[in-house]
């Protein structure tokens, strides 16, 4: 199976082909022409509301984003715990942040970490 890529017409923000076809002058078959909403333009509040973001993990005890899941149980009735590596503290509850793409790409430099 071959790499996926994304089509030209939502890399152009068309919302179907068919939309896309009509704009190129290309011919779809029946089953693809549909009427849909207009072309919503890549600036719009729609496009920033569905902003990317990113899970941080971090220790309810520590608050150390040092935390690592850990297995227990036996085969096929295994139970998911977490675990600090900085405090030794293991649980089920572990405190979750939600960042935005900006906020993580900052946390990242904050702590040393390699971007690629």
């Amino acid at each position: 199976m071959g790499k996926l890529s994304t089509p030209d017409w939502i890399k152009e923000g068309y919302d179907s082909p068919a939309e896309y076809a009509k704009a190129h002058g290309s011919k779809l078959e029946k089953s693809t022409k549909k009427k849909t909403a207009t072309k919503v333009k890549s600036g719009s509040s729609e496009n920033q509301d569905k902003e990317k973001t990113f899970k941080i993990r971090k220790c309810p005890k520590c608050g150390s984003n040092k935390v690592n899941v850990v297995l227990t149980g036996e085969e096929g009735k295994s139970t998911r715990e977490w675990e600090c590596k900085k405090c030794k503290w293991r649980g089920k509850d572990i405190g979750e942040k939600e960042l935005t793409e900006e906020q993580f790409m900052k946390y990242l430099d904050e702590n040393g970490e390699e971007v690629a």
